[in-house]
């Protein structure tokens, strides 16, 4: 695809995607009409047939239909709505705690409603707790569904409704456009079959498909996609990995002068898988080709150090460092670290990031490019144009899933005058299982730090139902109150129509009121950086007791006093993010901390395989195997807020059996049919974006 076709095939282009619409639409990682349709459901519904409430059984999904005969907003610890709906056959109460008026009012006495959720035992009978649902007029009834309803992955701000809709209208538009349509007289594209029409199927499947098949990955149109899908990435492993070959890096000595007084001045000696993966780097260091090393270890087994001991090296050889952070707060904390360990050594640090001021910017830019800067540490802005080194020998990149490979192979043009590729050291507190560093991460060599400094005890960590909360809310209060921190992490910011979760605003004026004994703090990502750092100042310096915050702190908030974690409806987060988020507390020595997952009930079967696992385990790498093997992959080589590949179907481990056939193909294919290889890596993973001037 040409850039002129790329613009022009703009998501943004399309009828009924307005900038608010196209901005919910990019952090799906859909920029393009064709991304769309390549955006595949999760999982699939059966709302072809309405069930009579008097048929219905508890803890089954069904799709019922009633007049609405009344709705009420009532308190009972927290705001509720009940709204009562009867259809003859039987009466079922809609339950919802997080609601805006205006669905109140929307929600009519008379008016027809047709919901889809489980059904559960209630006060009053049998109850839906957040359905999706539809009002309707009598006279005007709604059409049933004869597919089966597609669920797709999304994001904050875009509906499934409105979703199904854009999709929809992105596939006419490439029927109309000839798009995503293979010549069938080359090999290669037909070896794949019909690739719009395969997409078209996964999309709106018939309602005799079976289902259980769908949902497991085991239709053959959902094969021939997933096999394509394995084959674009290890492609791309393999692209990469040439791309590098051809690069020469800085050459460092074996040895630096500084090395012994920097370890000495440390209060603490390094574990032994510390100076495993250190050796590993130093090693890397001295050849000719730009490391490409991945660092793996959990939260608080000190990653950060062996990166600073990196740093350190590259600088005591004349060379400059830029260590890359996905959040501001993330930056902050490790430029605070960089400057207690290097300061009296004489090394220069400084941070950039979106919020250094203009005449400051000014100031490190202009330091930078003369040298005399030796550690720069920022977020997204040192990709900027303008922010040129030096001599740029190591980049460090902090939880590298969060940044694109196409900014991260951005940083290798940044080498300064000597036109050299820096080293890059890739570090991540989300473990990646084998099974995928073997097969899809092969552009890179791994080092895994499986060992936590002495003294740390693992995170106890326990689940309790929604039911409990006035006793967790004790519980939260003495622990405080013994001058102990806490957090209680929520997974909204504000009140949505579609998830049935405690908003952090809703929770924080919630328990400001029952615990009028305790200063709580609120951080969440839309307030402005400065309220949010005087907030985790205040938090860091026991200022405040507890702090109630969205998932923001998953990433760089480090308060080792902090020991108990309470997260708040656990079964919407994946065991990757529950385990990263359980990481922020058990950070101090000798100090027992607690996580305590509050749940909602019903839970469904993954969700409750989630938890258990949490329960039974702190080890990073089980947690991520099960978590692949529960909801597949996430962000690799994409430029996704979570996860670690960008797989839209496929799931390493599930499809297993495939894998060495994938990378067979895949081999082929890169000898004898680059132009097909190029477009199977362009159709999945996308193409490379200059992001200088982001």
């Amino acid at each position: 695809m040409t850039e002129e076709s790329k613009d022009l095939h703009s998501i943004q282009n399309l009828k009924g995607v307005g900038p608010k619409s196209a901005s919910s639409l990019n952090n799906l990682g859909i920029f393009t009409i064709p991304d769309a349709v390549m955006h595949l459901p999760f999982r699939y519904e059966d709302r072809s047939f309405v069930t009579p409430i008097g048929d219905t059984a508890y803890q089954v999904p069904v799709l019922i239909e009633g007049e609405i005969m009344k709705s009420t907003v009532v308190f009972r610890g927290r705001r509720m709505l009940f709204t009562e709906i009867y259809d003859g056959t039987g009466k079922l109460t809609m339950r919802m705690f997080n609601f805006a008026m205006a669905q109140h009012k929307a929600l009519e006495e008379g008016k027809m409603i047709r919901c889809y959720g489980n059904i559960t035992p209630g006060p009053n009978g049998k109850q839906m707790i957040h359905p999706q649902y539809q009002i309707f007029e009598r006279e005007q009834p709604i059409e049933i569904e004869d597919n089966l309803t597609p669920i797709y992955p999304t994001t904050s701000g875009l509906q499934q409704n409105k979703l199904k809709k854009i999709i929809e209208t992105s596939i006419k538009f490439c029927e109309e456009n000839n798009l995503l349509k293979e010549d069938p007289s080359k090999g290669s594209y037909s070896k794949f079959g019909n690739l719009l029409e395969t997409l078209k199927f996964l999309h709106k499947p018939p309602v005799d498909t079976n289902i259980t098949d769908l949902i497991e990955g085991k239709h053959p149109a959902q094969k021939v996609l997933i096999k394509e899908e394995l084959i674009a990435h290890m492609l791309c492993a393999g692209i990469l990995k040439n791309e590098l070959e051809g690069r020469t890096g800085p050459l460092m000595a074996e040895e630096s002068g500084n090395e012994g007084s920097f370890l000495d001045s440390l209060p603490f000696h390094l574990t032994e898988a510390q100076k495993r993966t250190w050796r590993e780097i130093k090693i890397d260091l001295t050849g000719k080709n730009p490391m490409r090393r991945l660092l793996q270890g959990d939260v608080g087994s000190g990653k950060t150090l062996v990166g600073a001991l990196s740093a350190l090296h590259a600088k005591s050889n004349g060379w400059q460092t830029a260590l890359l952070c996905p959040t501001e707060i993330l930056a902050e904390q490790h430029f605070n670290s960089f400057q207690t360990w290097f300061d009296h050594l004489g090394i220069k640090t400084e941070l950039l990031t979106g919020s250094t001021k203009a005449k400051d910017k000014k100031q490190i830019v202009k330091e930078l490019a003369k040298g005399e800067i030796d550690i720069l540490i920022g977020t997204h802005a040192i990709f900027q144009s303008g922010v040129d080194f030096d001599r740029l020998g190591l980049t460090i990149i902090d939880e590298q899933h969060r940044f694109g490979v196409h900014q991260r192979f951005s940083m290798l043009e940044k080498g300064g005058k000597e036109q050299l590729s820096p080293h890059q050291l890739i570090m991540t507190a989300t473990p990646i299982p084998r099974t995928l560093a073997m097969t899809v991460y092969g552009s890179l060599e791994t080092s895994v730090i499986d060992e936590l400094p002495p003294g740390r005890n693992p995170v106890q960590t326990s689940s309790r139902p929604d039911s409990l909360r006035d006793k967790v809310i004790k519980r939260v209060e003495e622990v405080c109150l013994t001058g102990k921190r806490a957090y209680w992490v929520c997974t909204l910011i504000e009140d949505s129509e579609e998830l049935e979760a405690q908003s952090a605003e809703e929770l924080f004026k919630e328990i400001s009121q029952s615990l009028p004994k305790l200063k709580v703090g609120l951080v969440h990502g839309r307030l402005k950086k400065d309220e949010k750092d005087s907030v985790i100042e205040k938090f860091r310096k026991g200022d405040i007791q507890l702090l109630v915050c969205t998932t923001v702190i998953e990433v760089g908030v480090d308060v080792p006093d902090a020991t108990l974690m309470i997260i708040e409806n656990p079964e919407r987060l994946g065991l990757s993010q529950l385990h990263q988020l359980r990481g922020r507390v058990g950070r101090k020595a000798n100090t027992e901390s607690h996580c305590l997952l509050l749940y909602k009930e019903p839970l469904s079967g993954m969700a409750e395989e989630r938890i258990k696992t949490m329960e039974m385990t702190n080890d990073g790498f089980q947690i991520a195997e099960k978590d692949l093997e529960l909801r597949g992959a996430g962000d690799i080589y994409g430029i996704r807020q979570s996860g670690l590949m960008d797989l839209k179907i496929a799931n390493p481990i599930r499809d297993s059996e495939l894998l060495v056939e994938a990378q067979d193909e895949a081999l082929e294919l890169s000898r004898n049919e680059t132009e097909f290889a190029e477009t199977l890596v362009k159709r999945w993973i996308g193409n490379r974006v200059d992001y200088s001037e982001s």
